[in-house]
Parts: C-alpha cells; sequence; structure tokens
C-alpha cells in the first residue's frame, strides 16, 4: 500500500497518536488556506510524491541553488512562494532515480520542535 505522508498522519490521529496539525494543498491558494488554519509563526511545506529524501532533493525546473521538497516558511507569504515553487514541478530524489516525480499536492503543517522521529513502514 502507498499512501502519502498526509494519509499516514490522518490515521495516526485516529489512533490517538500525536502528530503535528497540517492540511493537504492542491493549489497555491489551497496552501496558502492550509497555513491561515494553523497556529504559525512556523510552517513547513511539504511535497507529497511517493519518494523519500524529498527534503535533500532538487526541482528538474528550478536554479541549483533551489531547496527541495520540504521547506520551512516563517510566514504565508513564505508557504504562498513555497507552494508556486514545488507545485507542477519535478522532485528529484535519492529514490526516484534521475527522472523525478511531478508534484501534485502538498501538505502543510505547523512547525514544531522535534523530540523524536519515528518511521513507519
Amino acid at each position: 500500500m502507498n499512501i502519502h505522508e498526509y494519509q499516514a498522519k490522518e490515521l495516526l490521529a485516529k489512533y490517538g497518536i500525536a502528530v503535528p496539525k497540517g492540511h493537504a494543498a492542491l493549489s497555491v491558494d489551497e496552501a496558502v488556506e492550509a497555513a491561515k488554519k494553523l497556529p504559525g509563526p512556523l510552517y513547513v511545506v511539504k511535497a507529497q510524491i511517493h519518494a523519500g529524501g524529498r527534503g535533500k532533493g532538487t526541482f528538474k525546473e528550478l536554479g541549483p541553488d533551489a531547496k527541495g521538497g520540504v521547506r520551512l516558511s516563517k510566514s504565508v507569504d513564505d508557504v504562498e512562494a513555497n507552494a508556486k515553487d514545488m507545485l507542477g514541478n519535478t522532485l528529484v530524489t535519492i529514490q526516484t532515480g534521475d527522472e523525478g516525480k511531478q508534484v501534485n499536492r502538498l501538505y502543510v503543517t505547523d512547525g514544531v520542535d522535534i523530540e523524536k522521529e519515528y518511521y513507519l513502514s
């Protein structure tokens, strides 16, 4: 079963496991609205593709100095700019190979201090 991070976090929350609040977005406008539903002032905009290493990935369409597919945003304006950079572009990670995967969905979450991080598979 392949599910995105936002879907996995919905399942975890359903069973009482603490996860940061967040909202999926299919457009820049939806990403902005998602951020406005969160307390801020720190947000995380995450590309939703079926591949690991999104934060260290690169976008084919952006310059070599562009950030990857997981970005901290210090304002709603930053969320908007990051969403514009990511949506519709091709994210290349260690798991996608050179062809990469197009980003059609984002997950906008509340920025939190992470004490412990767990990976499930």
